[in-house]
C-alpha cells in the first residue's frame, strides 16, 4: 500500500509530463510535445529543440528568447521520437559552436529505442544525416540520452541501456533495472566510438544528469539501485582515455520501490569543484533535496527544497551564486518555483512563484548566461524563458 501510495504521488507530481510512451507526430499535425531543451550559444543566442510531426526541430532566439524564429529540420525524414520531460531530445554547443543534437528514437518494440545524432556545421543552417549513437543494434532499450561536451570538444553521450538485462533473462538469472551505457566522438559527431559499460543496475527511467567538471572532464549523476531495490543515486567521471569510470554512491536516502519513479536529479558543479546537486525521493514523503555531493559519503549541506508536489528539480551555479528551479502542481495549475543562494549553497532564500502556467509544463531547465540564470520552461502556451535573477 505505501509503495502504490507513493507511486501514486509521483504520478500527480509529473502529470503534465506526456507519459513514457512514443510520440508519433506523422501524418496528421500534432502540437509540438513538451520535451524540450535549450541552450546559449557562445554571442548568447538562444537555441531550443524540440519535436513536432515526426521531426527534431531547432529554433533560434535573437530577442532574449522573448520570441523564437522559424524551425530548421533536423531529420527531413520523419521517425518516431521520444519527447517526454524525462526522455527529451537535447542539444549542446562546440567549441566553434557547432550544433549537436541528439534524441531516443522508438523502435518497435515497447520501451525499445536508438539512440541518434546530428550536427550543423554552419550555424543551424543545415543539419547532418541522422546517425545512431550506439554500435548495439538489437531492438532494446537503448534511450533516455544525455548529451555534453567537455573541455576538449569531445562529445559524450550517455542512456539506459538493457542488453545486460536481456543477457541476463536469456540465462534465466536475476536482474534489476538496466545499466547505463556512454560513448564519445573525438571528430566533431562524425563517428561515435564503441560505447563502454559504466554500471550495471540503473534505474530504468530517470534522466542522467550531466556536467562538466573544473578540470574539463564530463561527469555523471544518476539514480541506481543496490541491495533489494534500494534507488538512491550514484556519481562517476565519465573517462575517455581508456581507464575505467569510478561510481561511488552519491545519495543514501535509502529508498526502496520496486518500480521507476521517473524522476532524474539535476547536477551542476562551480568552478571551485563544488558538485551542487538535486534529486528527488519519497522514502515516507515525497522530497525534493538539494545537497552537494562527496562520492562515497552522504552529501553535505542537505536541504528539503520542497515537499507534496514538486517536481522534476534543476540546478546552476555561477561563482558563488547556485539556483534551484522546479515545477510545483496545485489546483489552479503549474507553478515554476525557484530559490536562490549566494554563498555556494550554505543558505537559500524562501521559495518564490517566477512563472504560471494554467495548462500542462514541461520540466524546467536552468540556464546561465553571463553570471544570470534563465529558467527554459516549455507550456502548452508555448515556449518560456524566464528570468530567475531578481
Amino acid at each position: 500500500m505505501r509503495h502504490l501510495l507513493i507511486i501514486l504521488l509521483c504520478l500527480l507530481a509529473t502529470a503534465a509530463l506526456a507519459h513514457d510512451g512514443m510520440q508519433m507526430h506523422m501524418g496528421k499535425e500534432h502540437a509540438p510535445a513538451l520535451g524540450a531543451s535549450a541552450a546559449f550559444d557562445s554571442h548568447g543566442q538562444l537555441w531550443v529543440v524540440d519535436a513536432a510531426d515526426g521531426h527534431i526541430r531547432v529554433r533560434r532566439s535573437t530577442d532574449g528568447g522573448a520570441t523564437l524564429g522559424p524551425p530548421v529540420i533536423v531529420n527531413p525524414t520523419p521517425e518516431r521520437i521520444y519527447d517526454e520531460g524525462e526522455n527529451r531530445p537535447k542539444i549542446a554547443f562546440g567549441p566553434h559552436d557547432e550544433i549537436y543534437v541528439s534524441w531516443s528514437q522508438p523502435r518497435a518494440r515497447l520501451y525499445t529505442g536508438f539512440v541518434r545524432f546530428s550536427r550543423s556545421l554552419d550555424h543551424g543552417v543545415h543539419f547532418s544525416a541522422p546517425l545512431t549513437v550506439q554500435h548495439d543494434r538489437a531492438e532494446i532499450t537503448h534511450r533516455f540520452d544525455a548529451l555534453a561536451v567537455d573541455g576538449q570538444g569531445r562529445i559524450v553521450i550517455a542512456w539506459i541501456d538493457k542488453r545486460d538485462q536481456e543477457a541476463a533473462k536469456a540465462q534465466g538469472k536475476p536482474y534489476l533495472g538496466a545499466a547505463i551505457y556512454y560513448n564519445w566522438s573525438t571528430d566533431g559527431g562524425a563517428s561515435f566510438i564503441a560505447e563502454h559499460k559504466l554500471l550495471d543496475q540503473s534505474c530504468e527511467c530517470c534522466r542522467i544528469a550531466l556536467a562538466r567538471t573544473q578540470d574539463g572532464d564530463i561527469a555523471a549523476f544518476f539514480r541506481n539501485i543496490r541491495g533489494d531495490n534500494i534507488r538512491d543515486h550514484a556519481y562517476a567521471v565519465l573517462r575517455t582515455d581508456g581507464q575505467p569510470s569510478k561510481v561511488e554512491q552519491a545519495t543514501f536516502d535509502d529508498w526502496q520501490i520496486a518500480a521507476c519513479p521517473h524522476h532524474g536529479p539535476g547536477l551542476a558543479i562551480g568552478s571551485d569543484g563544488i558538485r551542487h546537486a538535486v534529486w528527488f525521493e519519497a522514502n515516507g514523503k515525497p522530497t525534493i533535496w538539494y545537497g552537494q555531493l562527496d562520492p562515497g559519503h552522504a552529501p553535505g549541506h542537505t536541504l528539503e527544497v520542497a515537499g507534496a508536489g514538486a517536481s522534476h528539480a534543476d540546478v546552476a551555479v555561477s561563482g558563488r551564486t547556485v539556483w534551484i528551479a522546479w515545477n510545483q502542481v496545485s489546483a489552479d495549475g503549474y507553478a515554476l518555483m525557484l530559490r536562490r543562494s549566494g554563498d555556494d549553497g550554505l543558505h537559500f532564500d524562501a521559495p518564490r512563484t517566477i512563472a504560471h502556467s494554467a495548462k500542462a509544463v514541461g520540466s524546467p531547465q536552468l540556464l546561465v548566461r553571463d553570471g544570470k540564470a534563465f529558467v527554459a520552461w516549455n507550456t502548452m502556451g508555448g515556449f518560456r524563458l524566464v528570468p530567475a535573477s531578481p
